[in-house]
């Protein structure tokens, strides 16, 4: 028996214009997916460059699409001849320890570290890591904690003042004082991972929690009542009941509580990072910020661009999850 493979809705439209069903609609949406969206963009970078050749700042014009264009392709050239780099330091510390083991064979050869300055793309992953590091961390506290205070009202009356206490807390608030109790008690001598990576990645984990939180909650009080009274006459134990019932039905809202803690994720992290110094994206912002060379400005927009469609895709990454797990494809918002 052949499997038939489902098209995804986004390809719909060409692989019936393909199959000669319908041409004139088919090309009509293909236009509406297609050229409104390209036509918002070409709005927005005339409107970018006219906008740019006319601010003079003190390092220069501000940058238009062309310059920013340029300082990409810089950017990207650099990370090339950095990694050339790398890749010849340990060739000749290789060869280096083969002549040493030539001549004596009972040295030990050691391998030192490479500890260049880490390029724009290096920077790209450590935000990545980070933030997902955090997420995770936020999505493991907040969904088993979102269950349980949708399963008992006094449970919710009890935390619910706290949570909205701490929901609208701004990440340069929370820094100082993660800074201070991570320094306190991380105090090895050799650290597994950083203290600023520890500083970010815990800012983020406290400023992200409260949407997943929040959205399970919702989710688990608005259970159907039929499928409560199904549980009942079958008798199902607490925790079938959770894993049957509950969960199932919440998945819609425990996923929209995902997506918009990783948005805030995503956007706290930036923020994180200048103040905690920890390798990433608002740590690149801030050293081209205070180089005050004539790309800088350049550079900070490609950096501004790139986290603009990592959010982007993040939340389309998010989005697809939900759509795989999700019993309702109906009630996912887009």
């Amino acid at each position: 028996m052949l499997n038939v493979v489902s098209v995804p809705e986004w390809c719909q439209p060409y692989s019936r214009l393909v199959k000669g069903e319908q041409p004139k609609t088919q090309i009509t949406i293909i236009l509406r997916q297609l050229g409104l969206p390209l036509l918002g963009i070409l709005v927005f970078l005339f409107v970018w460059q006219g906008t740019a050749n006319n601010i003079d700042t003190s390092l220069g014009k501000f940058p238009g699409p062309t310059q920013v264009w340029e300082q990409s392709f810089n950017l990207w050239q650099e990370h090339k001849t950095e990694r050339g780099k790398e890749q010849a330091f340990y060739e000749r510390q290789e060869k280096r320890n083969a002549d040493r083991v030539a001549q004596d064979p009972s040295y030990v050869p050691k391998i030192r570290p490479y500890t260049g300055k880490p390029t724009f793309i290096d920077q790209i992953v450590t935000s990545l890591i980070t933030v997902m590091c955090g997420f995770i961390l936020a999505s493991i506290i907040a969904i088993p904690l979102g269950v349980m205070l949708g399963l008992s009202a006094s449970l919710y009356a009890s935390f619910n003042p706290l949570i909205q206490v701490f929901k609208p807390v701004s990440p340069l608030a929370w820094l100082p004082l993660v800074t201070m109790v991570v320094s306190a008690l991380y105090t090895s001598s050799d650290p597994l991972v950083s203290k600023s990576f520890l500083n970010s990645m815990i800012t983020v984990t406290l400023c992200c929690l409260w949407p997943t939180v929040i959205n399970t909650t919702v989710g688990v009080t608005s259970v159907s009542k039929d499928l409560i009274n199904v549980s009942k006459v079958l008798r199902l134990s607490r925790l079938t009941h959770v894993f049957k019932i509950v969960l199932p039905s919440s998945v819609p809202m425990i996923f929209t509580g995902l997506r918009l803690s990783l948005g805030i994720a995503w956007m706290v992290l930036i923020a994180a990072e200048m103040l905690a110094q920890n390798p990433g994206l608002g740590k690149f912002v801030w050293d081209e910020f205070q180089n005050g060379s004539s790309q800088s400005l350049g550079r900070i927009m490609v950096a501004v661009i790139v986290i603009g469609l990592i959010g982007f895709l993040l939340d389309r990454s998010m989005l697809m999850l939900q759509k795989a797990v999700s019993w309702d494809k109906q009630s996912i918002i887009r």
